[in-house]
């Protein structure tokens, strides 16, 4: 059974996530920080103590936004340690799963806590423990990642964390602060500004052609031309090019390798 250790300053918070996790028969132990200080001090304890040790950590349930060590500075930390507790964020902002991911954490859990959706990162967590196995950045179980996945982007869909993979983006649409992923199969909705998806993806044949969109060059299948009017044909889509881009887009299409 999994030795849980909840970390959120806000108490009711807290106590919410803890009263969860001693309901679930997968959890042995469920005890409670007020901060990642006394967390880190106590993780600290349990592996002086041991793997058999009474305050052995198995998990740690990690809030975000903190006073002082926040819950990033605190999962960074623990990236040091030889034998580190599983690490699952438990947060209201949804703006941090890319740096979770980076950081290996088992899963991303948006507040309000549902118990469905505890109980699935509970899973996660339950398998890689009995797995002995290095804890995996929020990906299924089924897809074994060990560093930052650069050819997938994670989205929450329904309070489950999904990933995308970045060849199946057709193009991306700027809706203020977020961008829009679309697939043939949807669209997805992450906070990420379309200009760091612009530099990220550049290398990977993204090109920008308006100031609310980026595409795949692979996913162009028209370029059109309408009395001086630009635009491309995405799937059943047409996209319009602004002029500061054409030129650009002509010629990467120009240049692209015949399928």
């Amino acid at each position: 059974m999994l030795r849980a250790l909840a970390v959120d300053d806000e108490r009711p918070s807290l106590e919410e996530l803890l009263y969860l996790l001693r309901a679930d028969p997968r959890i042995g132990t469920a005890e409670g920080a007020g901060d990642a200080t006394e967390a880190l001090r106590r993780i600290n304890r349990a592996l002086q103590s041991g793997p058999g040790g009474a305050e052995a950590v198995d998990v740690v349930f990690l809030d975000i936004h903190m006073p002082g060590l926040d819950g990033l500075d605190l999962a960074r930390l623990l990236t040091g340690f030889a034998s580190p507790p599983l690490v699952v964020f438990v947060t209201a902002h949804e703006d941090f799963a890319v740096q979770a991911f980076d950081l290996k954490a088992v899963d991303y859990v948006l507040k309000p806590v549902r118990k469905e959706r505890l109980a699935e990162a509970i899973r996660r967590a339950a398998e890689l423990r009995d797995q002995a196995a290095p804890a995996p950045a929020l990906v299924p179980a089924a897809i074994p990642v060990h560093e930052p996945d650069p050819d997938h982007i994670p989205v929450e869909l329904g309070g489950v964390t999904r990933f995308v993979a970045v060849d199946d983006i057709t193009h991306v649409e700027a809706q203020g602060d977020y961008a829009r992923l679309h697939t043939d199969r949807g669209s997805h909705l992450v906070r990420i500004p379309l200009s760091t998806l612009e530099e990220r993806w550049r290398a990977r044949g993204f090109v920008r052609i308006h100031r609310r969109h980026l595409v795949a060059l692979r996913h162009i299948g028209e370029l059109r031309l309408d009395a001086g009017s630009v635009s491309v044909l995405v799937g059943a889509e047409e996209l319009q090019v602004s002029r500061r881009h054409a030129r650009e887009l002509r010629d990467l299409l120009m240049r692209r390798p015949a399928s």
